[in-house]
């Protein structure tokens, strides 16, 4: 037998090759993965199996459940009973290869780390399910020994429940007393301007201030760095009538990732006409991001004034994100 849990390609890409050389009697997958294993390598006979089924191995059974959009149509669950064995596919894993197999073997720095960095930039979307997930897998009281995600280490004893509670927390999306200010520069006055605006959050004191160049980062470590945050400020400068394209490619990166429940405002510089503040504020409304203003825009090197406004606007942010901590 093979069991197709995940149909994403670095999940089943050598499937053809394994029929091939295997010939198993049977292979399993849930209705939509049926479906998207037909279409992906055009080949048919895959058996369906949907939440309750079991598959008798002779001296082992294995129990299926559907996980719907954790984090596709067609993903599921396997459970070996006699082992208490969770087979989890893409949920609770991480990037990380390690030599040791176990979470609790590794760093817990690198793997919180890892961790939280696999759910902001794969999971962020579905939070929802999950939390509809969690609860239904609960009522099921299964006995689970081990969580064997398909990337990353494995989970076991306390790590467990570790892992379901993050899930919890960061699928309900709560914002925390963080703040997030991202940026790109050309002949750094944007830079500058991000750097006040961030001092001005810091000087409110008790919030945590997180400043991010897109030039030396990646999108997914503003991700990362935007999970459980509450204040979400960005900058660009004007480039040919339009955001810089590191910038763009950010906001449009994370417009898929659907962050709820932030606090933002934007902020630019230019040479010459200065359209990137108007597309910045547009995409975060498109995100749903709360603005505090329409930002500020400033043209070529900004003066004292304008960087006095900058962290102002700093201030503003951080007593809103206060007010709405406390409200809650």
């Amino acid at each position: 037998y093979i069991v197709s849990n995940h149909s994403e390609m670095d999940h089943s890409g050598c499937l053809p090759e394994l029929i091939a050389k295997l010939k198993p009697e049977k292979v399993f997958a849930s209705p939509m993965g049926v479906k998207a294993l037909e279409a992906h390598f055009h080949i048919g006979g895959i058996t369906p199996v949907k939440t309750g089924d079991e598959l008798s191995l002779g001296n082992m059974t294995l129990s299926f459940i559907e996980t719907k959009m954790l984090h596709w149509p067609d993903s599921m669950f396997s459970y070996l009973k006699e082992e208490e064995l969770l087979f989890s596919q893409d949920a609770f894993g991480m990037h990380l290869a390690t030599s040791c197999l176990f979470a609790d073997e590794n760093c817990e720095a690198t793997m919180a780390h890892e961790f939280k960095t696999y759910f902001a930039n794969i999971l962020t979307p579905y939070s929802g399910q999950i939390l509809k997930l969690l609860e239904s897998f609960g009522q099921l009281k299964l006995p689970v020994k081990i969580v064997a995600p398909d990337h990353g280490p494995l989970w076991r004893g306390e790590g467990i429940s570790h892992a379901l509670e993050q899930y919890r927390i960061w699928s309900e999306q709560k914002p925390e007393a963080r703040a997030l200010v991202v940026y790109d520069t050309m002949w750094k006055s944007t830079a500058s301007m991000a750097n006040s605006i961030a001092d001005g959050i810091r000087q409110h004191g008790g919030i945590k201030v997180d400043v991010i160049e897109l030039s030396d980062s990646f999108r997914s470590d503003v991700a990362t760095e935007l999970l459980c945050a509450g204040i979400f400020a960005v900058g660009s400068p004007t480039l040919n009538n339009n955001l810089f394209p590191r910038t763009a490619d950010a906001l449009t990166y994370l417009k898929g990732l659907r962050f709820k429940n932030l606090l933002g405002a934007a902020f630019a510089s230019y040479g010459w006409s200065g359209e990137s503040l108007g597309q910045i504020n547009d995409a975060l409304k498109a995100m749903d991001v709360e603005l505090l203003s329409e930002g500020i825009k400033v043209k070529y090197v900004p003066t004292a004034e304008d960087l006095s406004k900058c962290f102002d606007l700093g201030q503003q942010l951080a007593a809103a994100l206060k007010n709405k901590l406390a409200a809650k």
